[in-house]
Protein backbone atom coordinates (compact mmCIF):
# COMPACT_ATOMS: atom_id res chain seq x y z
CA UNK A 1 0.00 0.00 0.00
CA UNK A 2 1.18 3.41 -0.88
CA UNK A 3 0.00 6.77 0.79
CA UNK A 4 0.26 10.25 -0.25
CA UNK A 5 0.03 13.15 1.75
CA UNK A 6 -1.50 15.94 -0.32
CA UNK A 7 -2.24 19.64 0.88
CA UNK A 8 -4.19 19.80 4.49
CA UNK A 9 -6.40 16.81 5.23
CA UNK A 10 -6.08 14.99 1.74
CA UNK A 11 -4.53 11.45 2.03
CA UNK A 12 -4.64 9.31 -1.31
CA UNK A 13 -3.98 5.48 -0.94
CA UNK A 14 -3.00 3.53 -3.87
CA UNK A 15 -3.31 -0.65 -3.31
CA UNK A 16 -3.24 -3.43 -5.55
CA UNK A 17 -3.98 -1.21 -8.45
CA UNK A 18 -7.08 0.84 -6.80
CA UNK A 19 -6.70 4.30 -5.69
CA UNK A 20 -8.79 5.55 -2.79
CA UNK A 21 -8.59 9.52 -1.60
CA UNK A 22 -9.67 10.92 1.65
CA UNK A 23 -10.66 14.58 2.31
CA UNK A 24 -9.43 16.27 -1.02
CA UNK A 25 -11.09 19.93 -0.06
CA UNK A 26 -10.46 23.14 -1.00
CA UNK A 27 -6.61 23.39 0.58
CA UNK A 28 -5.92 20.24 -1.72
CA UNK A 29 -4.11 19.67 -4.84
CA UNK A 30 -6.49 18.48 -7.48
CA UNK A 31 -3.98 15.74 -8.75
CA UNK A 32 -4.31 13.70 -5.66
CA UNK A 33 -7.97 12.48 -7.74
CA UNK A 34 -5.64 11.41 -10.70
CA UNK A 35 -7.19 7.92 -11.52
CA UNK A 36 -9.33 7.72 -8.63
CA UNK A 37 -12.10 4.64 -8.02
CA UNK A 38 -13.53 5.86 -4.48
CA UNK A 39 -13.39 8.89 -2.32
CA UNK A 40 -14.18 8.96 1.45
CA UNK A 41 -15.60 12.26 3.20
CA UNK A 42 -15.08 12.62 6.83
CA UNK A 43 -17.57 15.32 6.69
CA UNK A 44 -19.33 18.73 4.88
CA UNK A 45 -16.84 21.40 5.47
CA UNK A 46 -15.24 22.90 2.59
CA UNK A 47 -11.50 22.06 3.81
CA UNK A 48 -12.15 18.51 3.36
CA UNK A 49 -14.17 18.38 0.48
CA UNK A 50 -14.40 20.29 -2.93
CA UNK A 51 -17.74 19.72 -4.73
CA UNK A 52 -16.30 21.56 -7.42
CA UNK A 53 -12.86 19.12 -8.22
CA UNK A 54 -15.53 16.05 -7.40
CA UNK A 55 -17.58 16.64 -9.76
CA UNK A 56 -14.96 17.62 -12.81
CA UNK A 57 -13.27 14.42 -12.05
CA UNK A 58 -16.45 12.31 -12.54
CA UNK A 59 -16.76 14.24 -15.72
CA UNK A 60 -13.76 11.97 -16.90
CA UNK A 61 -14.15 9.29 -14.72
CA UNK A 62 -16.39 6.69 -13.23
CA UNK A 63 -15.90 7.16 -9.19
CA UNK A 64 -17.88 6.31 -5.76
CA UNK A 65 -17.91 8.46 -2.55
CA UNK A 66 -18.44 7.73 1.00
CA UNK A 67 -19.46 9.80 3.55
CA UNK A 68 -21.95 10.58 6.33
CA UNK A 69 -25.52 10.84 4.87
CA UNK A 70 -25.81 14.69 5.85
CA UNK A 71 -23.80 14.77 3.16
CA UNK A 72 -26.11 14.37 0.81
CA UNK A 73 -26.98 17.99 0.22
CA UNK A 74 -23.48 19.22 -0.02
CA UNK A 75 -23.08 16.66 -2.85
CA UNK A 76 -26.20 17.18 -4.82
CA UNK A 77 -25.04 17.15 -7.90
CA UNK A 78 -23.04 13.59 -7.41
CA UNK A 79 -26.03 11.59 -5.82
CA UNK A 80 -25.85 9.07 -8.13
CA UNK A 81 -22.09 8.48 -6.96
CA UNK A 82 -22.82 8.99 -3.15
CA UNK A 83 -23.27 6.32 -0.92
CA UNK A 84 -24.10 7.25 2.83
CA UNK A 85 -21.89 5.27 5.88
CA UNK A 86 -22.62 5.49 9.54
CA UNK A 87 -20.41 4.77 12.35
CA UNK A 88 -19.61 1.44 13.10
CA UNK A 89 -20.11 0.46 9.50
CA UNK A 90 -17.48 -1.64 7.78
CA UNK A 91 -17.44 -1.62 3.69
CA UNK A 92 -15.00 -1.74 0.77
CA UNK A 93 -13.90 1.63 -1.32
CA UNK A 94 -11.75 0.95 -4.45
CA UNK A 95 -10.64 -3.03 -3.23
CA UNK A 96 -9.49 -1.80 0.24
CA UNK A 97 -11.45 -2.84 3.69
CA UNK A 98 -12.50 0.41 5.48
CA UNK A 99 -14.07 1.07 8.92
CA UNK A 100 -16.18 4.02 10.05
CA UNK A 101 -15.34 5.28 13.56
CA UNK A 102 -17.14 8.32 15.49
CA UNK A 103 -19.87 9.96 14.21
CA UNK A 104 -19.73 13.57 15.21
CA UNK A 105 -17.49 16.75 14.74
CA UNK A 106 -15.28 18.06 17.28
CA UNK A 107 -17.21 21.30 18.51
CA UNK A 108 -15.77 24.70 17.42
CA UNK A 109 -17.66 26.69 19.45
CA UNK A 110 -21.13 26.23 21.36
CA UNK A 111 -22.54 28.72 18.50
CA UNK A 112 -21.52 26.86 15.58
CA UNK A 113 -23.30 23.78 14.78
CA UNK A 114 -21.55 20.63 15.35
CA UNK A 115 -22.13 18.70 11.86
CA UNK A 116 -21.80 14.94 11.24
CA UNK A 117 -18.00 13.67 10.94
CA UNK A 118 -16.63 10.11 10.39
CA UNK A 119 -13.01 8.69 11.44
CA UNK A 120 -11.89 5.95 8.81
CA UNK A 121 -9.20 3.02 9.52
CA UNK A 122 -8.30 1.99 6.27
CA UNK A 123 -6.77 -1.71 5.55
CA UNK A 124 -6.76 -1.90 9.73
CA UNK A 125 -3.80 -0.14 9.66
CA UNK A 126 -4.04 3.56 8.73
CA UNK A 127 -6.65 5.78 10.57
CA UNK A 128 -7.52 9.07 9.33
CA UNK A 129 -10.16 10.99 12.44
CA UNK A 130 -11.23 13.85 10.24
CA UNK A 131 -12.40 16.41 12.44
CA UNK A 132 -11.98 14.40 15.59
CA UNK A 133 -10.34 12.57 18.25
CA UNK A 134 -12.16 9.72 18.28
CA UNK A 135 -9.96 7.41 19.81
CA UNK A 136 -10.35 3.65 17.46
CA UNK A 137 -10.49 0.11 19.48
CA UNK A 138 -8.09 -1.57 17.33
CA UNK A 139 -4.24 -0.86 17.41
CA UNK A 140 -3.34 1.13 14.27
CA UNK A 141 0.05 1.32 12.83
CA UNK A 142 -0.07 4.94 10.70
CA UNK A 143 -2.19 7.96 12.32
CA UNK A 144 -2.73 10.71 10.38
CA UNK A 145 -2.84 13.60 13.29
CA UNK A 146 -4.49 17.05 12.82
CA UNK A 147 -2.04 19.41 14.76
CA UNK A 148 -3.91 22.69 13.83
CA UNK A 149 -7.51 23.47 14.15
CA UNK A 150 -10.25 26.05 15.70
CA UNK A 151 -11.70 23.11 17.27
CA UNK A 152 -8.67 21.58 18.73
CA UNK A 153 -5.44 22.54 20.91
CA UNK A 154 -2.11 21.35 21.01
CA UNK A 155 -2.70 19.47 24.46
CA UNK A 156 -5.57 17.97 23.38
CA UNK A 157 -3.60 16.62 20.14
CA UNK A 158 -1.27 15.00 21.92
CA UNK A 159 -3.30 13.28 24.06
CA UNK A 160 -4.94 11.75 21.21
CA UNK A 161 -1.74 11.48 19.88
CA UNK A 162 -0.84 9.23 22.90
CA UNK A 163 -3.58 7.54 23.32
CA UNK A 164 -3.70 5.95 19.87
CA UNK A 165 -0.09 5.25 20.49
CA UNK A 166 0.55 3.96 16.60
CA UNK A 167 4.09 3.13 14.99
CA UNK A 168 4.29 5.93 13.31
CA UNK A 169 2.35 9.01 13.01
CA UNK A 170 2.15 12.16 10.10
CA UNK A 171 0.82 15.96 10.31
CA UNK A 172 -2.88 16.34 9.42
CA UNK A 173 -4.86 19.10 9.12
CA UNK A 174 -2.18 21.53 8.42
CA UNK A 175 -3.03 24.35 5.74
CA UNK A 176 -3.81 27.35 7.96
CA UNK A 177 0.01 27.49 9.57
CA UNK A 178 2.92 28.85 8.26
CA UNK A 179 6.33 28.14 8.99
CA UNK A 180 6.84 29.24 12.37
CA UNK A 181 3.81 27.64 13.83
CA UNK A 182 4.80 24.33 12.13
CA UNK A 183 8.27 24.79 13.41
CA UNK A 184 6.64 24.98 17.06
CA UNK A 185 4.44 21.86 16.71
CA UNK A 186 6.76 19.56 14.62
CA UNK A 187 9.10 20.25 17.79
CA UNK A 188 6.85 19.67 20.84
CA UNK A 189 5.29 16.62 18.91
CA UNK A 190 8.24 14.81 18.33
CA UNK A 191 9.83 16.11 21.75
CA UNK A 192 6.42 14.75 23.93
CA UNK A 193 5.56 12.02 22.25
CA UNK A 194 7.35 8.54 21.96
CA UNK A 195 6.11 8.23 18.45
CA UNK A 196 7.44 8.51 14.86
CA UNK A 197 6.09 11.51 13.81
CA UNK A 198 6.98 13.84 11.03
CA UNK A 199 4.92 16.31 8.46
CA UNK A 200 5.11 15.03 4.95
CA UNK A 201 5.34 18.00 2.63
CA UNK A 202 2.74 17.91 0.23
CA UNK A 203 3.12 15.27 -2.46
CA UNK A 204 5.50 13.14 -0.50
CA UNK A 205 4.72 9.20 -1.18
CA UNK A 206 5.52 6.59 1.64
CA UNK A 207 4.75 2.86 2.11
CA UNK A 208 2.24 1.78 4.42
Amino acid sequence: MRLTKYGHSCVRVEHDGGVLVIDPGVFSEREALDGVDAVLITHEHPDHVDVEALTAQRDRRPFTVHGPASLSSTLDGLADVFTPVTPGQSFTAAGVPVRAYGGRHAVIHPDIPVVDNLAYLVDDRVYHPGDSLVVPDVQVDTLFLPIHAPWTKFSESLDFLRAVAPRRAYALHDGLLNDNGLGVLNSNFTRLSEVDYRRLEPGTRIDA
